[in-house]
């Protein structure tokens, strides 16, 4: 099976829980149009070569140390294009210093629908158990903070 149909079949399930879940919040056209931008050439392209030109699909979650500069950029476009990502809602200073900004809530619901829609794609659902694992590494606002905590039942 090559790259492009992998691809193509974990981005079908990945829309479809994602929608699932948008659906609960009534995220309706949210959950349509999520992740529109990875059927654009400059990320469709590298996303599939980044994940599944080999035999088995790299780890979702890498450091960006780990990934190749075309996959980078592409990640990155893809964070700006697409306000579900907290990334897109810290500003970096001039002085190198990073400040969160509140995201809007639906936003911040479609973040978490995206959290358990990537993980119900690549068989696992413990959305709650990866964001402790990671929250260190997630810049949020405080209000942000709080609320994604509550709807996973960290508080």
């Amino acid at each position: 099976m090559n790259k492009h149909w992998k691809y193509i079949k974990y981005l079908f399930w990945h829309k479809w829980y994602v929608f699932v879940e948008c659906c609960k919040y009534g995220l309706y056209w949210q959950g349509v149009v999520h992740d529109w931008s990875k059927f654009l050439p400059d990320e469709w392209i590298p996303y599939a070569n980044y994940f599944y030109a080999g035999d088995k699909r790299k780890d979702r979650f890498y450091s960006p140390e780990q990934g190749t500069y075309e996959f980078n950029v592409a990640w990155l476009k893809h964070q700006h294009r697409n306000l579900h990502h907290w990334q897109s809602w810290v500003l970096q200073e001039d002085s190198g210093k990073r400040f969160p900004l509140e995201m809007p809530i639906r936003y911040a619901k479609e973040m978490l629908c995206d959290w358990r829609g990537a993980g119900r794609a690549q068989g696992f659902n413990d959305t709650k158990g990866w964001y402790l694992k990671n929250k260190e590494k997630i810049t949020l606002a405080d209000a942000t903070r709080m609320f994604v905590e509550s709807e996973l039942g960290c508080t």
